[in-house]
């Protein structure tokens, strides 16, 4: 039988200048390229100001970690929250017997549903279930 190495340690990126990570050195040269174009192109208050809240983006995004994950899933995960609903609709499963022929189905108040009542389960019977799930369905009650 072969035997292979198993890939370890695959969530570490690769680091290309001491410390620093491919990802964070991209967004480094992209900061890097913002601040440059804002020397040429802007006067000095206004260069400041861009070169202040880039070196911040810089380093927010580049070096910034929230309970183990990058900033930007951290952002990623914030924004998929708020434009996820906030209230999960039921739909009821409509039998097709109660679909009218072209299709469409029925309204909803003219549809007859079997209504089951919960059942208690007795202590015992709670007990031997829970045996059963336990053993993995050796034990037979």
């Amino acid at each position: 039988m072969d035997h292979f190495v198993a890939p370890q340690f695959i969530d570490v990126e690769d680091r290309i200048i001491g410390p620093i990570t491919t990802r964070q050195f991209i967004i480094m040269v992209i900061g890097g390229v913002v601040i440059f174009a804002a020397y040429k192109i802007l006067d000095t208050a206004g260069f400041i100001l861009l070169a202040l809240i880039t070196a911040l983006a810089v380093i927010v995004f580049g070096f910034v970690k929230i309970n183990g994950r990058r900033f930007h899933e951290f952002v990623g995960s914030i924004v998929e929250a708020i434009k996820r609903p906030k209230v999960r609709v039921w739909y009821k499963y409509v039998p097709i017997s109660e679909v009218m022929a072209d299709g469409r189905n029925k309204p909803l108040d003219t549809i007859k549903t079997d209504f089951v009542p919960r059942q208690s389960i007795q202590p015992k019977k709670l007990r031997d279930l829970a045996l059963i799930v336990d053993t993995g369905g050796r034990y037979q009650g």
